[in-house]
């Protein structure tokens, strides 16, 4: 069972059913995401709250709170992206081993740390 992050954009696409993204293998490994991804999922879908059915989405998952320290760090970089950079420091704080995106910048990283950066899991 490995520790999976997933960006944002990877949240928002399986919160929208995207045909394209698999969820079968996440049952199988424990998922984190930023609460910062909450945030950004009801402002861009106009989801108003309260919601039962995107609460429970939401508590499928491990949510990494946004603190002071990963603010710090996402402000250090590595990217020049603060949201990508809080996405990332959130996965490490959670000593994620694999991080799910979508995003072709944080792709070409290849890695932050010790986490593999993907788009998809491999079985």
């Amino acid at each position: 069972m490995a520790r999976i992050f997933l960006d944002t954009n990877y949240f928002i696409g399986l919160a929208n059913r995207a045909p394209e993204l698999s969820v079968d293998l996440l049952d199988e490994h424990k998922g984190f995401i930023s609460i910062l991804s909450c945030h950004i999922l009801f402002y861009v879908n106009k989801i108003r709250v309260p919601s039962a059915k995107v609460n429970s989405f939401i508590n499928d998952f491990n949510l990494i709170d946004l603190t002071q320290y990963i603010l710090g760090k996402a402000l250090e970089g590595p990217t020049v992206d603060l949201e990508d950079n809080v996405q990332l420091h959130s996965a490490a704080e959670a000593e994620c081993q694999l991080f799910l995106t979508e995003d072709r910048k944080l792709l070409d990283l290849k890695f932050f740390g010790k986490m593999k950066i993907v788009h998809k899991i491999l079985q």
